[in-house]
């Protein structure tokens, strides 16, 4: 399939500045964007066929987590904030199971896309992981599985619905909660966010959907899933340099297992 066929370019004009700008400008304002239809409906569809094929292949391990994604950290008492365990309950079909003629595939790697991306989120270049498992996932929540609240270690996320909860599944942020570069961590709003005294914004993301989000300092998450539905998401991962991949704990963790590793640097 070409880029046209995947995304509505009549509406996501990739290769122009202007739509690029009012994007990033977006971006800047909020904290995230939501390129609502970015896939055209036969790519979606395609999409959602392969998403159920692979879907006997993924891996589910719930387990808990601080929102700051950290080991425990002694300083401070085990129901601080800075070590309160919230629960993450998804499963996860990795890079290497996704056939490389899916949608998915080519348009992680189609270079208007990229080179829109960039545009769009003020980074020089985009490179895929170099362990066979992180670069392009696909996330999958049933009745009562959720993502706990938690902050991003990357300054950027790519994410592209492919199919959502019936009911519940919602995604929830709080922009700007810490300023992790300045080592302020936020623990009062953030607990406050937590046990639900502070108010959140939520997103309603349909199938197709695109969002780009900066995670880093916003603190986020995705609620329970309330019906027997499956919620599918896409998770377009990238890095601003050439040759990184997850640690072995982490791919562990994350897929259960740690696939293999690039010797050779990517190019953008």
């Amino acid at each position: 399939m070409s880029i046209d066929q995947i995304v509505d370019t009549d509406t996501h004009r990739l290769t122009d500045a202007q739509w690029c700008l009012a994007n990033r400008r977006e971006l800047r304002a909020n904290g995230a964007v939501q390129l609502r239809g970015f896939l055209r409906a036969e790519a979606l569809a395609r999409l959602q066929e392969q998403a159920e094929a692979v879907f006997e292949h993924a891996y589910f391990k719930p387990q808990t987590h601080s929102i700051y994604l950290g080991p425990p950290d002694d300083a401070f008492a085990a129901d601080h904030i800075r070590n309160y365990q919230v629960l993450s309950s998804k499963g996860c079909v990795t890079d290497d199971q996704i056939d490389t003629s899916s949608p998915l595939k080519q348009l992680y790697n189609n270079s208007d896309f990229k080179t829109a991306l960039c545009s769009i989120l003020e980074e020089d270049a985009l490179y895929p992981y170099a362990d066979s498992l992180s670069s392009v996932n696909i996330h999958y929540a049933r009745r009562g599985e959720e993502l706990g609240w938690h902050f991003d270690n990357s300054s950027f996320a790519v994410t592209l619905m492919i199919q959502p909860a019936g009911q519940g599944g919602i995604f929830e942020y709080v922009k700007d909660v810490r300023d992790a570069d300045n080592g302020d961590m936020g623990y009062g709003l953030s607990e406050r966010i937590v046990k639900g005294r502070h108010p959140v914004s939520a997103m309603n993301i349909a199938g197709g959907d695109l969002l780009l989000f900066r995670g880093r300092n916003s603190l986020h998450r995705v609620t329970p899933v309330g019906d027997d539905s499956t919620r599918q998401l896409a998770v377009l991962a990238y890095n601003n340099a050439p040759g990184i991949s997850l640690s072995e704990n982490a791919r562990m963790t994350f897929y259960g297992r740690i696939g293999s590793v690039q010797t050779q640097s990517h190019q953008p």
